[in-house]
């Protein structure tokens, strides 16, 4: 892959440019506003299949499940414009906010990609103003990379006012549920900082939260609930104890024969048998 260009200005606000296909496995570890200049962008979530082409705008929400590939097209090389919003940056813009004009009923979507409507003019002319200063390849000021940002998030606000319990997720009433998170992601490979991340919440308040629904440590309930998982497929399906072992989150599977054991009193292999 040749990379002609990839300007990056404070990990906030970036474009990238690549004259041959790129394929990435993208953990979206920030809220993040992308605009296709030229080519176009294959985004794979969850088992659907969505492409953005050139002049088209999408919202990503923070989310590591998300799979992207970068096309060229027609001739024509992947060029993108991308903010990146960040926790700290979103909770000072929510300080600013009168309270009182925040949506009462807004609602966050369970779907983390947002389509924004093609070509709308306020879109195309925040994104023409940016490109602009990557052509000058001179670095904008603080206030003026500030201003920058800013526009974005208010191209997002004044499009669905749902995407406020999105983009501050971290504050009641928008914070996302605990348990239906945990529920959907206990077989995947994120640390407890990354889950608290995932849930808007810093990890001493998703440790505290966690405890309203669980005696047990969220570390100690993501076992419980992989060796549950285990034991279903162990008894329900023809995968092997190693597939079963990597497929329910388990790296190790020594670790995952001795605490099944433990648990159930056969190991894996026994329960195999005995099926």
């Amino acid at each position: 892959m040749e990379e002609l260009k990839a300007l990056d200005f404070s990990n906030m606000l970036r474009e990238s440019y690549f004259t041959d296909d790129c394929p990435c496995a993208h953990h979206n570890c920030e809220h993040t506003l992308i605009y296709l200049c030229s080519g176009k962008l294959e985004i794979e979530q969850e088992g659907r299949r969505t492409v953005l082409h050139e002049g088209e705008c999408a919202f990503m929400r923070r989310d590591y499940r998300m799979r992207l590939q970068e096309r060229v097209q027609a001739g024509k090389p992947y060029r993108a414009v991308v903010w990146e919003f960040s926790r700290n940056f979103l909770r000072e813009f929510y300080q600013t906010l009168d309270s009182g004009a925040l949506p009462v009923h807004a609602e966050r979507n369970r779907d983390s990609l947002y389509l924004l409507p093609a070509n709308r003019p306020d879109i195309r002319s925040l994104f023409e103003s940016v490109l602009r200063l990557f052509e000058a390849e001179v670095k904008p000021s603080e206030e003026q990379l500030r201003r920058k940002m800013v526009e974005g998030l208010y191209v997002l606000l004044n499009t669905d006012k749902n995407l406020y319990a999105s983009l501050f997720d971290f504050t009641a009433p928008w914070k996302i549920d605990l348990m239906d998170f945990m529920e959907q992601n206990y077989m995947n490979d994120l640390s407890l900082e990354e889950m608290a991340s995932y849930t808007g919440r810093s990890l001493s308040t998703f440790k505290r939260d966690f405890q309203k629904y669980s005696e047990l440590t969220p570390q100690r309930w993501i076992t419980q609930r992989r060796l549950e998982a285990a034991c279903e497929l162990l008894r329900t399906s023809r995968q092997k104890v190693s597939e079963v072992c990597w497929k329910v989150g388990f790296k190790n599977l020594s670790h995952f024969s001795k605490i099944y054991k433990e648990r159930y009193g056969v190991s894996p292999t026994e329960m195999r048998v005995e099926r």
